[in-house]
């Protein structure tokens, strides 16, 4: 017996390309850490959600769900980092560390996922 499948072509979709900047930071302690990252193909008025993790993903900074062409001001980052900044200039987001310290050392990713 075969089942029935259904196939769902989506015209007009594009891949995401994320880019981010530095690749690598070495800084002092007590110094502010500006990460950032790039958005590019994403449809205008597309829903974003974007992540900052840090060590593989072991620790969520950032969460949030951001409008690819809606500039967003530096604000707190909703997520367990206390002190973490988010600003979205379209299309480069800036992740903010203040006052980073030796335990804040380790690779930070930005994962972006376009919300169908």
């Amino acid at each position: 017996m075969w089942g029935l499948g259904v196939l769902i072509p989506l015209l007009g979709a594009s891949a995401l390309r994320v880019m981010q900047d530095p690749g690598e930071v070495q800084v002092t302690a007590g110094d502010t850490v500006a990460l950032q990252c790039q958005v590019e193909e994403a449809v205008s008025g597309a829903l974003l959600r974007m992540e900052w993790v840090r060590d593989g993903g072991l620790e969520m900074l950032c969460a949030t769900r951001l409008d690819f062409v809606t500039p967003l001001p530096l604000s707190p980052c909703p997520a367990r980092a206390p002190g973490v900044q988010l600003a979205w200039h379209p299309p480069r987001a800036t992740l903010s560390l203040p006052q980073v310290q030796g335990n804040d050392s380790g690779r930070y990713f930005c994962r972006v996922t376009l919300e169908i």
